[in-house]
């Protein structure tokens, strides 16, 4: 196939193939796509040519493709495949990709996709479904190769060859006791480098980074991030080794756990992408909607309070929008800041003081540039040095608290167990709104007769 041909010519090159019957030209396509690849043909391919694309893959293939589909295109996959085959691509599946794949099925459609698998498969995935989820054991897989520690270079080189089909990543040897505790770990260059008659105890590195069965998902991504690993061995309560995360399901977390975030820091509840029905959306976004809007109504409130205030001094409401909406882009900023620090960082007392006073000195710096500048267009303005005193004080005011609303409330969510991104951007803009119109009223209240 040519380098350069394009998804339309790939497709067209499958269909033709698909049409006259010739497997091998549909091989010859095929090998050169990537797992991702093969799964967009497929999804783009006519529905009627569809079996025959299915026909035309090998079972390898199939599994490939299984572990690229959503659920539901998953299902008809394996519907459209039969019994005998569909039991042999889930079979060869990874173990935590099937656990995923079946925890969102009913529990009747589980039994049965199970009771057709091999027993020894079988009972791996139910096990790793008896996890909760989103943890290590929920995860990980049992695709590595392990030897005793007693074991030669040479052995070890020969067990790894034997078993480096059935590996997800060669790139590391973990090394158990009889106990099949988790003692060591050797990495593929150390046995290239070693002499082959040499003790695999004498090589590895006894000093393993693991996390066990019940460790979170977020704990597991930091610590595949911060030692760069391509995978972490995982270990149940009795310290046996039990399986291994892999850095591909990492990327899925990390990328997950990201929109989520995304979706609480924008309110917007549950997962809403291009492919979501308006009524499922607007569902979706009314509930934090409708909130932020009864507390809003409580700026309407401290306006009407500072009536009077207004009618005194009309100029005060041209002013009003911009320190609201100024106070609210800092506190979501911060909370921005905040939050990414705690999916990437483990903050103790020390490092939260830091950060706090961090971002107190942002809001002062923040505060007194804007405070100064406002103050200067609010003077040449209205020509009222006490108005652009007021306007500026409040701004400065407004913005150090904003800084730090942002910052505090996220931290004291994260304190009380709770996901700091439920703090979010909507309800901290919103808090801070009624903030700043009692600062900015209340400064100017005070200084009423010198504005009049």
């Amino acid at each position: 196939m040519s380098l350069a041909m394009t998804e339309n010519e790939i497709l067209l090159a499958l269909i033709q193939a698909i049409k006259e019957g010739k497997k091998t030209a549909f091989q010859e396509t095929i090998d050169e796509l990537q797992p991702y690849d093969i799964a967009q043909q497929y999804d783009r391919m006519p529905s009627k040519h569809r079996n025959k694309f299915l026909l035309f893959l090998t079972i390898e293939q199939l599994t490939e493709l299984m572990q690229e589909l959503n659920r539901e295109d998953q299902l008809d996959v394996l519907h459209k495949l039969g019994v005998e085959k569909s039991t042999k691509v889930l079979d060869l599946m990874e173990n935590d990709d099937l656990a995923s794949f079946l925890s969102d099925l009913e529990p009747e459609k589980i039994e049965e996709i199970l009771s057709e698998m091999k027993q020894g498969e079988s009972e791996v995935v139910q096990n790793l479904m008896n996890y909760p989820p989103e943890t290590a054991g929920r995860m990980m897989n049992n695709r590595y190769v392990w030897i005793p520690k007693h074991y030669t270079i040479r052995e070890a080189v020969d067990k790894l060859k034997h078993f480096a089909e059935l590996a997800e990543y060669l790139n590391y040897l973990y090394v158990i006791d009889e106990q099949k505790k988790l003692v060591g770990v050797v990495s593929y260059k150390d046995l290239l480098l070693g002499d082959l008659h040499e003790k695999v105890e004498d090589i590895m590195f006894s000093r393993v980074v693991k996390a066990d069965v019940y460790t979170d998902q977020e704990v597991v991504a930091k610590l595949i991030t911060r030692y760069d690993f391509v995978s972490l061995p995982i270990v149940d309560e009795n310290d046996t080794f039990v399986g291994i995360i892999t850095v591909d399901d990492i990327i899925d977390v990390v990328i997950r756990e990201a929109n989520e975030d995304i979706e609480k820091l924008s309110a917007s509840g549950k997962a809403i992408d291009f492919n979501t029905k308006p009524v499922v959306a607007a569902y979706r976004r009314l509930p934090w909607l409708i909130l932020l809007l009864f507390i809003g109504l409580i700026s309407g409130g401290i306006i009407s309070g500072f009536e009077t205030t207004l009618e005194a001094v009309v100029a005060l409401a041209f002013f009003m929008p911009m320190i609201a909406g100024m106070t609210g882009n800092t506190g979501t900023q911060s909370l921005a800041v905040v939050v990414r620090g705690l999916a990437s960082e483990d903050l103790n007392f020390k490092e939260v003081g830091k950060l706090v006073m961090r971002e107190l000195w942002v809001g002062i710096m923040i505060g007194v540039t804007c405070g100064i500048l406002i103050s200067i267009i609010a003077y040449i303005w209205q020509g009222n040095f006490i108005l652009g005193l007021v306007v500026g004080s409040s701004l400065l005011i407004t913005l150090i608290i904003g800084t730090l609303a942002g910052t505090i409330i996220p931290l004291i969510l994260y304190k009380l167990k709770i996901d700091p991104a439920v703090a979010s951007g909507p309800l901290i803009t919103t808090i801070n709104d009624i903030l700043s119109l009692l600062i900015y009223f209340g400064i100017a209240t005070a200084f009423i007769t010198r504005l009049m």
